[in-house]
This record gives structure tokens, sequence and C-alpha cells, in this order.
């Protein structure tokens, strides 16, 4: 199990050297340095614990994904999460709200974060509208699916594969709830909360699209006899999933530092073990094994985007968002065991009934 970590731990050993290094020319105290790197370790922490059902839709995903792209989503991916989210995107945001260009919004970002802190904070109706109804489209997808036929929540789930019959009934759903939402919010942010959400629902749309012509043409290359190159549908969808797991986590991580060097370097830490967990999902087979598993991690994905919709009028703390998806996920795993032991004493019974 420890070899789907060796990566995450020299990159955490790296991260830790640089945190030292930065703390040292920053601060040139021991006590200094020290604060800073603990506060590093602190968002590593809290980024791993918010992010399991990440891992786990993740790990779903990956199954059906062959190695080469697997690998390619620890690497290749991990450059996009890192540097994409953690640095340029916070960037983007002040670079845009503040009318800055990129190099103005990095000297901002280092010479006065209390004023990037303002301007990236100020953004979230924007960004909560975005990632709320793109996690939300992922969640529900799930449910509202009409060849489902493993149910854990049974009486919910059930009806919910009935009303999938009815075409985008999920999207109409979320529509309605975003332009509720909306009524809520003073008029100079519904505008703006609403059109994020249509946003977060159009990229839900385009990567679903992107992965069926992509899935089509695998299937047409094997018809044909031709080689096929699986897997770039699904490192897309990855990808775009993780970034809008991501969204509040930038957000969030302000509570402790508003240093933009510290919060990359924490998140970074945090957001590598998540990907080196899906891994270890896979390669132990842990979804087949756990048959509601997935289903909690998809119940939490539609807490999370819900909360982050409602984020946009009341100021929700991250620890609840961590604690409703862990116990969704507890729960689920719970169920899943006591499942696995219901089938073995049947199978014994069975077994002693035969002889």
């Amino acid at each position: 199990m420890l070899r789907q970590y060796y990566g995450s731990l020299i990159f955490t050993l790296a991260c830790i050297v640089l945190a030292v290094v930065y703390g040292w020319t920053e601060t040139g105290t021991v006590t200094g340095t020290l604060s800073l790197v603990w506060i590093v370790v602190v968002l590593s922490i809290l980024e791993v614990s918010l992010s399991f059902d990440n891992a786990v839709v993740n790990a779903a995903v990956l199954e059906d994904m062959d190695e080469v792209w697997q690998r390619r989503f620890l690497t290749w991916g991990m450059v996009f999460a890192v540097f994409g989210m953690r640095i340029v995107f916070p960037l983007a945001i002040v670079a845009i709200a503040a009318g800055l260009g990129p190099a103005e919004a990095l000297r901002l970002s280092l010479e006065q974060p209390q004023e990037y802190e303002r301007i990236v904070s100020s953004a979230h109706v924007g960004i909560a509208g975005f990632g709320g109804a793109f996690l939300a489209m992922v969640g529900l997808s799930f449910f509202f699916d009409g060849e489902k036929d493993i149910h854990w929540i049974t009486a919910i789930e059930k009806a919910l594969t009935k009303i999938s019959h009815i075409k985008a009934a999920e999207i109409g759903f979320l529509l309605l709830a975003l332009y509720g939402i909306s009524l809520l919010l003073p008029e100079h942010e519904a505008l703006t909360f609403l059109v994020s959400g249509i946003l977060g629902i159009v990229a839900f749309i385009s990567v679903e699209a992107i992965s069926t012509v992509l899935e089509l043409s695998d299937k047409a290359r094997q018809a044909a006899g031709l080689a096929v190159r699986s897997g770039l549908g699904g490192f897309l969808y990855l990808n775009v999933l993780d970034a809008s797991f991501s969204f509040d986590g930038v957000i969030g991580a302000f509570a402790l530092s508003n240093n933009m060097v510290v919060i990359a370097l924490g998140l970074s830490i945090g957001a590598m073990f998540v990907r080196s967990m899906t891994i270890m999902l896979v390669r132990r087979g842990t979804l087949g094994e756990y048959l509601y598993l997935e289903h909690g991690a998809f119940w939490a994905i539609i807490a999370l985007g819900g909360i982050m919709l409602a984020s946009a009028r009341w100021p929700i703390p991250e620890t609840v968002t961590g604690l409703i998806g862990a116990v969704l996920i507890g729960l689920s795993l719970y169920w899943s065991i006591r499942h696995n032991r219901r089938c073995a004493e049947e199978r014994a019974a069975d077994f002693s009934a035969a002889e």
C-alpha cells in the first residue's frame, strides 16, 4: 500500500523544504519558520480530510481507464491541480477583479496579502455558483440513471431512478435551485450567481460530450482493428472535477493564512495525497469490495455542491462540509461491511445445508 504514496511523500518533503527556506527568508527566525511550516502541514491535512469523497469518485472513473492514463492523471493532472488551481486560479481572480496584469497580481499576492485575500474572497459568489452547480450535476447524474440497479438509500435512489426517465430532469431541478437561491441574494450578486451556475452546468455537459465523442471514436477504431487510446475523456473529466472540489478549499485556506506561497504549498501536498489515495483505491479494488462506498461518495458530492451553492448566501464553515462528507462515506462503508458479512453468513449457511 505504501508504494502508492512514495511520490506523495517525496513531493511532501520537497514542499516542506521549500516552506522552511521561504519561512527563513521571510522571518529570519526559527520560531517564525516553524510557525509557517506548521500552517503548511495543517492545510495539507485539511485538504486530505475534506477530499476523501473526491478520491472515491476519481477511483470510480479511473477503474475504466488503462494504466497509462491513470499514471497521466497522477503526473500531468498534478501539474494542473497544483500550478493551475492552487496558484494560477487565485491570481487570475485577482487580475480580473482588480483589472491588473498577471505580474501585478503576483506582486500584490506577495507584497499585500490582505488585499489579495479580500479580492479573492469577494469572488466567492461566482465561484460558489460555478463549482456548486458542477458538483451537483456530478452527483445527480449518478443517481438519475435509469439503468442503476444497486441502491443504498433505497427509497430515495429508486425514486430518482424512475424520475431519470424524464430527460434532463436533474438539470431542471438544479436550475430551479439556482433560481431560488438567487432570489435570496442582493441584486448585484444574483445575476453573477445565476450566470456562474449555468456555466457550471454547461461545463459539465461539455465534458460529458467530449467524453462521449472520444468513447465513440475509440469504439470505431476498435471495430476497425486499430489501436485504442482510451482515457482522454475521463482525464479531462477528472481534472475539471478536481478543480471544482478545490474552489472552496482555496478560499477556505485564507482562514489560516493569506500568504499565497503558504496556501499553495499546503494545498498542493493535500492534492498529491488525494491522487495517491485514488490510485490506491483503484489498485486494491476497494469500490468493488465495498458495494455502497461509491454511493456514499456521490451523496457527499451532492451535499458539497449544495453547501457551495448555499454558501453564496450563508457562510458555512469548512469543518461542517468535511463532517457531512465523512459521515456519509462512513455510513456507506458500514453498510457495505454489513452487507458483506450477511452475504458471507448466507453462503456459509447454504454450504452447511448442502452438506
